[in-house]
Formats: structure tokens, sequence, C-alpha cells
């Protein structure tokens, strides 16, 4: 018996990295499949589905990043090129960064917010997409909200359970579903793995043209 208990943190350990290592290997995939589509000039919108930005918010602060991670390349690379090991490990490094960067905003771009015949398609990042279909959802409607920062990603209150997709602490659009809806989100705890909500907030760069698409299906 106490082999089997002192046992049990160890496996808890190593189960958490794998699933940290097969998250992280999904998300280094995920920008490359982004840089793909980029590329291609193909977003990821469903047939016969609109496609709507979230981007607009953290476009600049990607932009900064960006450019930061490329003028560093040859700037570290003036610094060390007396010693080969660290000038090349670190050349790889910066390379990889600055790839990492670009595929993020190839991310934001590629995977719109998209609205068509099966329904509205959430996404967030390179990991969040979400599709719920015109029986889930109750309605849709443009309000504004400010959150103070770092605030929870799930808001629990009596009446509800909402999942805030937030950028830069805002959004502007709020879906009610038809009741309690399981969604698969990326991580664990208590705002990750298979969580129940009954609403999103989400943002969105043009929520007039969003409700348009929407009013042609509910």
């Amino acid at each position: 018996m106490s082999v089997e208990i002192s046992a049990r943190p160890e496996a808890s350990v190593w189960r958490r990295i794998g699933t940290f290592m097969k998250r992280a290997l999904l998300m280094e995939l995920a920008i490359y499949a982004s840089i793909g589509r980029f590329i291609a000039r193909r977003p990821a919108v469903p047939r016969g589905a609109v496609g709507f930005s979230f981007h607009k918010p953290v476009m600049t602060i990607l932009m900064i990043f960006i450019v930061l991670s490329a003028v560093e390349i040859p700037i570290f690379d003036l610094i060390v090129h007396r010693w080969p090991a660290v000038r090349i490990t670190l050349l790889v490094l910066g390379i990889w960064g600055l790839t990492w960067m670009f595929g993020l905003l190839c991310a934001y771009l590629m995977r719109p917010h998209t609205v068509g015949p099966d329904g509205i398609r959430v996404r967030g990042g390179l990991e969040i997409d979400i599709a719920l279909s015109w029986d889930d959802i109750a309605s849709v409607a443009r309000n504004l909200r400010v959150d103070e920062p770092k605030s929870p990603k799930i808001v629990d209150t009596d009446a509800s359970r909402t999942l805030m997709l937030r950028m830069t602490d805002e959004t502007n659009l709020e879906i009610e579903l038809e009741g309690p809806t399981l969604l698969k989100l990326p991580g664990h705890g208590k705002a990750g793995g298979e969580q129940s909500v009954t609403a999103l907030r989400i943002w969105v760069d043009d929520p007039v043209a969003f409700m348009d698409e929407v009013r042609k299906y509910i």
C-alpha cells in the first residue's frame, strides 16, 4: 500500500510533463501551419462562412516584438562573433524566436472568428477553436465590457457561467447559449480542460458586420 501511494505523486508529475510537452508541440505545429496559410493566402474559414478579425488591439504590440526580435539578431551576433558556439546557439534561438512571433501574427490573421451556415466558430491565439452550432446559441448581442487586468477567464454568477476571451481586457460581443454547454479549452485547472459554460464574451474588430451576418441565421 505504501509503495502505491508514494508512486502516485511521481506519476502525476510525469503526466503533467507529458501534457505540457504535447501542448508545446501542438503550438509549435500551429505556428508553422499558420505561416503556411499566410503564404498560401488560405485563412481557416469554413466553406460558406465569413471571417471576422479580432487582432487589431494587439497588432501594434505584435509588430513591436517582431521588429525587436529581428533587430536583436545582428546585434547579439556582433557581440558574440568571437565565440562560434555561442554565436551559432544565439543565432538559432534568435531565428526561432522571430519565426515564432511571426507565426503568432499569422495565427491571428489566418484564424478569425467565423459566422456561417453551421454556426459561429470562436478562435483565440494558437489553441482556442470553439465550434458553436445555431442550436447551441440562444442570442448574440453587442455589449462592450472592459475588465480589470488579470481578471479570471471564467466568471461565475448565480445565473450564468461565462467564458471571457478578452483582447487587451476588452470584449464587445456576448453569445448566450441555450443551456450549459461543455467546451474543451487548452490547459488544465479552473480555466482549462472541459468546462461547462452558459455564455461566451469575445472581441471582434467589426462587431457591426459580425451582427449583420449573424442576423442571416437567427
